[in-house]
């Protein structure tokens, strides 16, 4: 699901919310009880709009939870680089010195 289509699915849960408001007082004042209106076809398909708007949120909801994690786990990645970037060049320096001391001794053996 698409980050950018929260706004939208947010607006039309309150839309649809407003509706079915509008649409109960309509009912009520007709007089009709409760069993009634919740068996009402306009207000169960405007329910039905709310649990698809809260089913795409949900969804939404779970791209941006995966896409933290996703970045965490980045941001910790580069940190673990660097920390052994550092701690790589102090041991590579002393096999370099320790390849230098035996160049060195072969060297002073050939004069």
């Amino acid at each position: 699901m698409n980050l950018k289509q929260k706004i939208y699915a947010e607006n039309q849960k309150k839309v649809v919310e407003g509706k079915i408001a509008v649409r109960r007082a309509l009912l009520k004042e007709k007089g009709l009880d409760s069993t009634v209106i919740q068996r009402d076809v306009v207000i169960r398909k405007m329910r039905a709009e709310i649990r698809q708007a809260n089913y795409r949120l949900a969804a939404i909801a779970a791209q941006e939870k995966l896409n933290a994690e996703k970045a965490q786990a980045k941001a910790e990645k580069l940190a673990a680089g660097k920390s052994a970037r550092e701690a790589t060049p102090a041991k590579t320096a002393e096999k370099v010195r320790g390849k230098k001391k035996s160049k060195e001794k072969k060297d002073k053996a050939t004069d």
